[in-house]
């Protein structure tokens, strides 16, 4: 899937829906409580120059995108507003670099870890 960024006589940039993955799982790496990202089974922990896109979905139309991340936390916080912080950090990262508004965050904790 692909979304326009923008379009002309000379032609168009476009971002496909893995860049923007690898935006959300990276935003969300930073934030506060989120041990990973997980998908049917696997988890995909976060570390230093990895990008992983497991457990992030993407989809929209050409001006708007939706999002679905599916998040292990770490146990012993307030899940809520660890949900809440990714919400807003994803959605601010997202539209300040693509420019495409976000139309939704959802956030699905399938797991909590308790921390080594």
């Amino acid at each position: 899937m692909e979304f326009v960024l923008t379009k002309s006589d000379l032609g168009s940039v476009a971002i496909t829906g893995d860049a923007i993955a690898q935006i959300v799982g990276l935003t969300a790496a930073e934030c506060y409580g989120v041990v990973g990202t997980k998908r049917a089974g696997t988890l995909a922990r976060f570390r230093l120059g990895g990008r992983t896109t497991r457990g992030i979905e993407i989809s929209g139309d050409e001006s708007s995108v939706s999002i679905a991340l599916h998040v292990v936390v770490e146990h012993g916080l307030n899940l809520a507003e660890v949900a809440a912080t990714i919400r807003s950090q994803v959605a601010y990262e997202v539209e300040r670099l693509t420019g495409l508004t976000v139309a939704a965050v959802e956030v699905v904790i399938q797991r909590v870890r308790q921390s080594a």
